[in-house]
């Protein structure tokens, strides 16, 4: 392509977590290879592009987030699209292709990509290339790398089918009845990767190689760091080593970090708000800690409904803060400013500093409060490493893991161990990567969400959550146990306060703050997750564990309703509520006895799952699905006949599915209806915002 006009398309990404950005960049880079050249913009950015007059070819990349929503940063643009009054051939000029991410643990499978797909065919909008649909659930690379590959044929052909059309036009003048469909299946067109063999690339003198060889030849267990045959004795097909496109000086002078908060969340208003109190709900044996925080929010201007979440900021843990610093060889520099800049020669184009990283912050305050360090290492960032690896069978390891080849090991021992960027720098020690190369693989750190656990209403000025302290056992490539990064930072938080007054022990225990923590939030206001306007709809609330944190708001917040408008009708409230055991983690047990005495619970059904009956003749429903099928009849009337609400809160990955499955049987046994008819009426319900969701993996 040396000399020639290279071809432009728009590419638009929306991303959550980075990992829509990411592949955008990945694309963006392989165009410049075949002879392309990308308009690179996020769909939040929708004054830098104008689709209206489009008329090049558009790529679009999106990620899905909370129960099936676009993510936050194509809210807007959904919106702009959604506009009713767009006339049908709004986008009918548009010719377009769409990768979208998502996890098929959850119900809405790839739907913030399903929503935008299907609006811009109903605004007259049409495929040049057949939508992808990405599962994070068994790796993304899966389907994103051969769509990518099967990409640049499908824009040659786009490319090409406009050439001959315009070149038609003109032999014909006035005939503009050509037809311009496209092939439904794309062909298959090569990625430019490099072919690595043992013989040719890894060792150039053969020294290198017999160790390497030497090395894979032994009886060696099967693990991150070594392989077995025949991976470790094949030729290997690796991605094309990414391009850098930062240069980075750690100056001499002390960084003088302050509070950069508002920097890295520039649109959202975030409020430091301290914690008053902290309140254990389970016992010390129970296996798992449950807390709850009380925060006073009397001094902030946010103003929440139940059903809302909030986003709580929090840093990387310390100590593997500390460890990677060492890694990096950066201790003497860790309090020194870092000075970012784009190299002049980078071939990336629109090439920016990442806005998170604040100006001359520190090395310190870089990898504790903007970097995800626990992210998913990419196999970009996998090929990437392998230059700075110095040690011959560490680098084959690398690229076996980022290769097409190691595809399954790559799964295996990446993947599904959630192995983070410092357990790859301990497994492969010889590996000493600079800061800027962290810098432009790892995402931002993002801000963990929480559900309300209390109604404004009810405690005014006041805001609880509720979370299980995540525990992460040691594996493969991890020696080591870990808590999760938010919870195991409020814990240990709230650990060190509690020192000052009484240990929590006990459930029930409440520690009251004088020396109050401090964290920083912001409101992440729910669409629909709420109670229904009309006082008078029934409700059923199903969730175990800290699922039952948003119904104990919403309980609350009837309550007062209540006794604020006496002579209103209510409908009834059912929560069907599943924990392990009676004694150790049923959570809110008092509370919910309560809101059943005073008439704001009208039925609690509650299971343990770890419960033996009382007798062996009788039936124990275990989980909260269970107990849905005891009383199908009324779930069923109240859906059905009485225009009902039905919510779900907590685990994607079992429960949310489950419950889902129950339902169907449920409508499929009281209405006499198959399968099919069951799955359309809870379609309808969803549609209808009827049968809402607040789940999480």
């Amino acid at each position: 392509m040396c000399g020639a006009l290279k071809k432009r398309f728009l590419l638009l990404y929306g991303t959550q977590k980075g990992q829509s950005e990411a592949i955008a960049e990945e694309i963006s880079q392989q165009a410049e290879q075949h002879g392309f050249v990308a308009d690179v913009f996020s769909l939040k950015d929708i004054d830098k592009f104008n689709l209206e007059n489009e008329k090049d070819p558009v790529i679009i990349v999106i990620s899905t987030t909370g129960t099936g929503d676009p993510p936050d940063a194509a809210l807007k643009f959904v919106k702009k699209i959604r506009n009713k009054d767009l006339p049908d051939d709004y986008f009918a000029h548009v010719r377009y292709g769409l990768l979208a991410l998502g996890d098929s643990e959850y119900t809405y499978f790839c739907n913030g990509g399903k929503i935008v797909d299907r609006r811009l065919q109903e605004l007259g909008a049409r495929h040049f290339y057949d939508t992808g649909y990405a599962d994070d659930c068994v790796g993304l690379e899966l389907v994103v790398e051969p769509w990518i590959k099967d990409l640049w044929v499908a824009l040659e052909r786009e490319f090409l089918s406009r050439t001959e059309s315009k070149m038609m036009n003109e032999e014909l003048n006035n005939v503009t009845n050509r037809n311009q469909n496209i092939p439904e299946a794309p062909g298959r067109l090569d990625m430019q990767i490099q072919t690595l063999s043992l013989e040719n690339d890894l060792a150039s003198n053969g020294t290198l190689l017999d160790k390497a060889v030497s090395g894979a030849s032994k009886e060696v267990e099967h693990s991150l760091v070594h392989s077995v045959p025949p991976l470790c004795q094949c030729s290997l097909n690796i991605p094309a080593l990414p391009s850098s496109r930062l240069d980075i000086v750690i100056s001499d002078c002390v960084a003088k970090d302050t509070e950069f908060v508002s920097l890295r969340y520039p649109e959202d208003d975030i409020f430091t708000v301290p914690i008053r109190q902290a309140k254990r709900l389970t016992t010390e044996n129970a296996v798992k800690t449950t807390l709850m925080l009380e925060l006073d929010i009397s001094s902030t201007t946010i103003n929440f409904q139940p059903g809302d979440s909030f986003g709580i900021v929090c840093p990387n843990p310390n100590d593997e803060v500390r460890d990677l610093i060492n890694k990096l060889g950066l201790s003497d520099k860790k309090d020194c400013q870092v000075c970012l800049t784009i190299k002049s020669e980078t071939n990336k184009r629109g090439a920016v500093i990442p806005d998170y990283i604040p100006e001359k912050c520190s090395v310190q305050y870089l990898l504790t409060w903007c970097l995800e360090i626990r992210a998913l290492p990419k196999k970009a960032f996998l090929r990437a490493l392998v230059e700075y690896t110095s040690d011959a069978a560490e680098k084959r390891r690398l690229l076996e893991l980022c290769s097409k080849q190691g595809s399954s090991d790559y799964n295996c021992f990446i993947r599904d161990h959630a192995i983070s960027t410092l357990d790859l720098l301990n497994a492969f020690p010889s590996c000493r990567p600079p800061l800027s190369l962290l810098i432009e693989h790892l995402p931002k750190l993002q801000p963990r969400s929480y559900s309300a656990a209390s109604s404004s209403l009810f405690n005014p000025g006041k805001l609880s959550i509720v979370f299980n302290v995540v525990n992460f056992e040691p594996c493969s490539g991890r020696p080591l146990p870990r808590k999760g990064v938010c919870t195991g930072w409020l814990a240990e938080l709230v650990s060190e306060k509690a020192e000052e007054s009484e240990v929590m022990t006990a459930p029930g225990s409440i520690n009251m703050f004088t020396a109050e923590a401090q964290i920083s939030i912001f409101m992440r206001p729910s669409s629909s997750f709420h109670l229904p306007l009309d006082l008078s709809i029934p409700i059923i609330m199903v969730g175990p564990g800290t699922g039952i944190a948003p119904y104990i708001g919403f309980l609350q917040h009837r309550e007062m309703q209540r006794q604020l408008e006496k002579q209103c009708i209510f409908g009834e409230t059912w929560l069907f509520f599943g924990c392990r055991s009676h004694d150790k983690d049923y959570l809110f047990r008092d509370e919910l006895r309560s809101f059943v005495e005073n008439g704001t619970l009208t039925h609690l059904k509650v299971c343990f799952s770890r419960e033996p009956p009382f007798t062996t003749n009788e039936y124990v429903p275990k989980y909260v699905q269970d107990n849905l099928k005891i009383f199908s009849k009324d779930v069923v009337q109240i859906l059905t006949k009485e225009n009902g609400y039905f919510y779900i809160c907590g685990d994607a990955k079992n429960m949310a599915r489950d419950v889902n499955t129950a339902l169907a049987d449920i409508l499929c046994a009281e209405l006499c209806v198959d399968k099919l008819e069951a799955m359309k009426i809870l379609a309808k319900l969803k549609e209808e915002k009827r049968y809402l969701q607040d789940i999480w993996c």
